[in-house]
């Protein structure tokens, strides 16, 4: 899948800036049901190829007509499909990035998709959202990781989850996919495996529940639904996973060698994890375990060797070393019309949190570590490079790396552990 793209200097995306924030805001309407019936049908194409099959769990109690929040876990692209396949007879509106809109706004729009931004306060979501459920009473479907899973495990959850339910009012239901990762996992280069996928679907929160519980224990239980490790399960289960390239671009996620310490020099190729800077070589088994060839396998679990990466990452923010100063390529997002590809720049990244300048100086924007408690960061973004996306609700900035090294993981986790701190 592409993005459409345009060059254009920093005085276009000005002009396209001031008219985005006097257009007026698009009134949200009733999914089409002949491109919704058309949708399922494509679903049901995809996922058969992945044997999918899913349980339902107490989804007798939830009227066919009642609105609902639908929450899901985000593994790979397949979820989408899942869930159009799943309530194919519940009208629903899915609750879509911004970039996803590009060049195709008024058919995204004609399913039911509602455009945001991630990781990004955005005050008109929530009148949205409670426009679909109050006036249209429709159901919305919402991923509240927000960006896919890099190492198999969940993503931190926004701390608002738990008052946006108290808000909205409806019952909750939760999708809980299983093999949806390990078929199609981000860092693997858009790699399909030949793994089955299934799903439990639970009705998780009565109205009853909802007026019953405060708001911080409703939190509560979403992060525990949001608890899990594919590796984990892949391994307790014996699923097989033994494609020839189910280790390509793992350096991705695995991007610091335990063995010497080094940074950006692993190489993920074939079913091999090795670093180029001290020639350690490790196997990525069919069981999704990793085993060194010579010497102690210092991380077999890799979800073990990514928390190693983030304790790794908040000890340097804690010394006071830790400094991402690289050049990049900027695109930048205003719209639905194109993603503006206006030059290049300079990305920096520390406690005091991202700075982006370029346009010959024109450019030059700062966001606050209190700005976000994660980061939009992706693997191969549309086909054009990894990314690291900042910004705020009028525009974001896709920059990506003009560097060889991985950088995008790390990025994700300075800015998660830099939240935690600045947001004690």
């Amino acid at each position: 899948m592409k993005i459409r793209t345009e060059e254009a200097t920093y005085e276009k995306l000005h002009k396209r800036l001031e008219a985005a924030k006097n257009k007026k805001p698009k009134k949200i309407k009733k999914p089409s049901r002949l491109l919704r019936g058309i949708a399922y049908s494509l679903s049901k194409m995809e996922v058969s190829k992945a044997n999918f099959t899913y349980d339902k769990i107490g989804m007798d109690a939830l009227d066919k007509d009642e609105p609902c929040l639908i929450l899901m876990n985000h593994s790979s692209f397949i979820d989408l499909e899942i869930a159009e396949y799943v309530f194919k007879d519940r009208p629903f509106h899915i609750i879509c990035t911004l970039d996803g809109f590009v060049g195709k706004e008024g058919l995204l729009r004609s399913i039911g998709c509602i455009p945001t931004r991630k990781f990004i306060t955005d005050p008109k979501l929530v009148k949205d959202m409670l426009y679909v459920t109050r006036e249209l009473k429709e159901s919305i479907l919402m991923y509240p990781e927000a960006s896919y899973s890099f190492d198999g495990t969940a993503t931190p959850l926004p701390k608002t989850i738990g008052r946006l339910i108290k808000m909205l009012k409806v019952p909750v239901v939760m999708v809980r996919t299983y093999g949806a990762f390990l078929r199609d996992p981000l860092y693997n280069g858009l790699q399909v495996r030949d793994v089955d996928v299934s799903a439990n679907v639970k009705y998780l929160l009565t109205p009853e529940d909802i007026r019953a519980k405060d708001s911080d224990t409703i939190q509560e239980i979403i992060e525990e639904e949001f608890t899990f490790d594919n590796f984990k399960i892949q391994l307790e289960k014996g699923i097989v996973v033994d494609e020839s390239f189910r280790a390509d671009y793992l350096n991705r996620v695995l991007y610091k060698c335990p063995s010497c310490m080094t940074e950006g020099k692993m190489i993920g190729k074939g079913t091999t994890l090795t670093c180029a800077a001290c020639g350690k070589v490790y196997s990525m088994l069919e069981s999704g375990r990793m085993s060194a060839k010579d010497g102690v396998t210092e991380y077999s679990h890799i979800p073990s060797w990514y928390k190693w990466e983030r304790e790794s990452v908040a000890s340097e923010i804690d010394d006071g070393s830790y400094k991402l100063d690289i050049p990049v390529t900027i695109g930048a997002l205003v719209d639905t019309k194109s993603l503006m590809m206006i030059g290049s720049g300079r990305l920096t990244h520390d406690i005091s949190g991202f700075h982006l300048t370029g346009c010959d100086g024109k450019l030059d924007f700062t966001m606050k570590p209190k700005a976000s408690y994660s980061l939009y960061a992706d693997y191969y973004w549309y086909e054009i490079g990894d990314v690291i996306c900042i910004g705020d609700y009028n525009v974001q900035y896709y920059c990506f790396p003009e560097v060889d090294i991985d950088l995008v993981a790390k990025t994700r986790l300075a800015t998660e552990e830099i939240y935690k701190r600045c947001c004690k």
